[in-house]
């Protein structure tokens, strides 16, 4: 059963709404206005990581999406696979080794603390609530707890959408991603086939390519379904591309 806190974001996020696909949008905007951060980020999550941005505040926020979704690292993808809030008040300093190319980013962007909190039904996740700032400096505890109150506010919404269409299957379902990554899915389909290898390989070696040359996944993932880029294994297993 919701807290009473999340009862109240709920509702107001309800009447301001003219449908059920602009809630995750909804949601952010007032969790941002709500709290002391720049901005705020809604993303599903699967076993293998990120699988869709559903809602973002700014630009900032959509770059780190997209920089855990091409890096596979970063602090949604810890609070995911932990269960736990990952709270990094001062991203400068305890993120680099963490998380070297996600804070690299993310630095590079503006961002100086980063508040991820799980979303999840049981043993079952569903996404991530994303928090950022543009500066150094922790949540205070009445600050953190109206976090985690838009975070209970978030993984309702999530199960409420899913449950538009029970005829369309999680985690893409109805719902409206901002960005659509289905060629990237296509991508590592076809580079399981070339190189051998299996599906989670497949996306770390189209991570590693695209942290390497410094370009988005997407355009990566273009390039292959267009055959510009090829991936492929040796006798000695040695992977190519």
């Amino acid at each position: 059963m919701a807290s009473g806190r999340t009862a109240e974001i709920l509702s107001g996020v309800a009447d301001s709404g003219l449908g059920g696909g602009d809630l995750p949008q909804l949601l952010v905007v007032a969790c941002a206005r709500a709290l002391p951060v720049t901005g705020v980020g809604l993303v599903l999550m699967s076993e293998d990581g990120p699988a869709g941005t559903i809602a973002v505040t700014d630009s900032p926020a959509a770059k780190l999406e997209d920089l855990q979704f091409t890096l596979g690292e970063g602090p949604c993808v810890d609070a995911s696979r932990s269960g736990r809030p990952v709270l990094q008040p001062d991203l400068a300093r305890t993120g680099p080794p963490r998380w070297p190319g996600f804070s690299a980013g993310a630095l590079d962007v503006g961002v100086g603390a980063v508040f991820a909190f799980p979303l999840r039904m049981g043993g079952i996740r569903l996404g991530v609530l994303d928090l950022y700032r543009d500066r150094a400096g922790a949540l205070s505890g009445e600050e953190l707890a109206e976090a985690l109150s838009f975070a209970d506010a978030a993984t309702t919404v999530l199960l409420h959408l899913q449950s538009l269409d029970h005829d369309v299957g999680w985690p893409l379902g109805v719902l409206p991603l901002v960005e659509d990554r289905a060629e990237v899915h296509q991508a590592t389909g076809m580079v399981s086939v070339q190189a051998g290898v299996s599906l989670g390989q497949a996306l770390a070696l189209l991570q590693a390519r695209a942290f390497a040359t410094g370009g988005p996944i997407s355009a990566l993932a273009r390039d292959v379904l267009a055959g510009v880029v090829g991936f492929s294994s040796d006798d000695e297993g040695r992977i190519h591309g």
